[in-house]
């Protein structure tokens, strides 16, 4: 499956950006599905992920009732709608998609997990 990720920009705090991961192949629907995210100078980390089996949803605690992680298997994408930003937000936002899905949390937070990568969309959030 081939990844590319949109929608990044500018944004003052306590705005809203949605990110978008469109994927091709017939399979989109079965594969896990994530973001992270790298800030300058740091590695990069887990965002929130989605499994299919169960429509479950994780989200690191730094997001959590922030951001949002949705898809839509008719159009094969994948979103993460952005609220409340902060400057601590800023990183370039990946979209990652793993097959066949992990289902123990710890592999679905770890970016090594992930077999498939998008280019990267920048996020910058000013004070």
């Amino acid at each position: 499956v081939q990844l590319q990720a949109s929608g990044g920009g500018l944004v003052q705090a306590g705005g809203s950006l949605r990110l978008s991961c469109q994927a091709s192949g017939r399979t989109f629907s079965r594969y896990g599905m994530a973001w992270f995210r790298q800030a300058p100078g740091k590695e990069r980390e887990f965002v929130a992920a989605f499994r299919s089996s169960g429509g479950t949803e994780y989200y690191a605690d730094s997001v959590k009732g922030r951001f949002t992680i949705s898809r839509d298997t008719s159009k094969n994408t994948m979103y993460l709608q952005m609220n409340s930003l902060k400057p601590e937000d800023t990183a370039v936002y990946y979209c990652a998609a793993d097959f066949p899905p992990f289902t123990i949390l710890s592999s679905i937070t770890s970016d090594s997990s992930y077999d498939y990568w998008g280019q990267g969309t920048l996020v910058t959030v000013s004070s």
